[in-house]
C-alpha cells in the first residue's frame, strides 16, 4: 500500500510516521511544506496524479490555542478550509481509494452533551474562542461523508480528542495547554522562581490522548471494512486543568507555587469524547496520562537539546 500521510512533519504526523514506517507492505509518500503547498489545489493534484497513492491520511492542519485561534480566526477557517478540500477533492480525482481525515473534539457543540456522542455534531453553538478551526475541520469531514455517499468511497474520518506527545508546539502564546504548562514549569525551575502563573481557574475538565495512541487508532481504523463516517478517539477519562496542571509541575520537578489568572478565558467547560463506538469496534487507548506527560517531558529536553524544539 502506498500512503501518503499529509502534514507528516507535525506532531501528529510524525506519530504517524513512526507508526507506518516499519510495517510490512506500506511505502510511506511523504512531502514537507516546501515541497507540496497543500493550499494550491494544482500542485496537490500532480501529486496525487504522479504518486498514485492507495490510501491518504489528512493529519495536515494549522493548529493553536485559545489565543491563537482567538486572535487568527481567518487564518485558521482559510488554511484549514484550504487544505481539507484539496487534499480531500484531489484524492477523489485520482482514484485514491481510501481517505482518513482527522478533525478534532472541538467541532462538537460547546454545551455539548458529556461524554460527547458522534451524533450531537451540529446540534448548538460552537466554543467561539476556536469557532474557524472547528467550521473548516466539520466541512472536511461532511466532504468525506459527501464523496462517500455520493461516490461510494470510503472517505471517512477520526476525531481525536485533546492530544500531546513528541514534537509538539512549546510556544507560551500560541501552543495547546499541556506544552505551555511544560515550558512554563521548566523556564520557572531553571530560573529558580518560585511561583507560575496559569490561565482561568483550572476548573475545566479536559481528555489528553497521547499523540502515539491516536497514530495506533489510525492504523486501526485503515484496516477496518466498514468504518463509521466520522468515530471518536479518546481515553474516555477527563481530568480538571488543575489536576493537569500538578501533573505537570510533578513531571517537571517545579515545587513552587500555582498562581490561576481568572482574567484569561478557560474555554469550554468540559470536554470528554464518547468513545464508546471505538472500543466496540475492539480499539483502546493505552497510555495513561501520568506516564504519557513524563514520556513528553523528556521528548522536550531532548528535542531543545537539539534545537529541534517547536516555539
Amino acid at each position: 500500500m502506498k500512503l501518503f500521510i499529509a502534514g507528516h512533519n507535525g506532531m501528529v504526523g510524525a506519530a504517524l510516521v513512526r507508526r507506518f514506517r516499519d510495517e510490512d507492505g506500506v511505502k510511506l509518500l511523504l512531502r514537507s511544506r516546501t515541497e507540496l503547498d497543500l493550499l494550491d489545489q494544482a500542485a496537490v493534484d500532480q501529486f496525487y496524479a504522479e504518486e498514485k497513492p492507495d490510501a491518504a491520511i489528512i493529519a495536515a492542519a494549522k493548529v493553536g490555542g485559545i489565543h491563537a485561534n482567538n486572535t487568527y480566526p481567518a487564518d485558521f477557517l482559510y488554511d484549514n478550509l484550504a487544505i481539507a478540500s484539496n487534499t480531500i477533492h484531489g484524492a477523489y480525482r485520482s482514484g485514491v481509494e481510501r481517505v482518513l481525515f482527522l478533525g478534532s473534539s472541538c467541532i462538537y457543540p460547546k454545551l455539548a452533551p458529556q461524554p460527547m456522542p458522534e451524533d450531537c455534531l451540529l446540534t448548538g453553538s460552537l466554543e467561539p474562542t476556536n469557532e474557524a478551526y472547528a467550521i473548516a475541520k466539520i466541512t472536511g469531514l461532511k466532504l468525506c461523508q459527501a464523496y462517500r455517499k455520493q461516490n461510494g468511497v470510503l472517505f471517512h474520518s477520526a476525531m481525536p480528542t485533546n492530544l500531546y506527545g513528541s514534537g509538539d508546539n512549546y510556544d507560551l502564546e500560541n501552543s495547546h495547554v499541556m506544552p505551555a504548562l511544560i515550558r512554563k514549569f521548566q523556564e520557572a525551575k531553571e530560573a529558580g522562581h518560585d511561583e507560575v502563573s496559569a490561565w482561568g481557574t483550572g476548573s475545566p475538565r479536559r481528555e489528553f490522548l497521547h499523540v502515539d495512541d491516536l497514530a495506533d487508532a489510525c492504523a486501526f481504523l485503515l484496516q477496518s471494512e466498514s468504518p463509521p463516517d466520522w468515530i471518536n478517539v479518546g481515553t474516555g477519562s477527563d481530568v480538571t486543568i488543575k489536576e493537569l496542571t500538578e501533573l505537570v509541575a510533578e513531571a517537571v520537578g517545579f515545587t513552587g507555587k500555582i498562581i490561576w489568572d481568572s482574567s484569561k478565558p478557560n474555554g469550554t467547560p468540559r470536554k470528554l469524547m464518547d468513545v464508546s463506538k471505538l472500543t466496540a469496534l475492539g480499539w483502546q487507548s493505552r497510555i495513561e496520562l501520568r506516564e504519557g506527560i513524563k514520556k513528553t517531558y523528556e521528548s522536550f529536553l531532548a528535542e531543545k537539546a537539539s534545537g529541534s524544539l517547536r516555539g
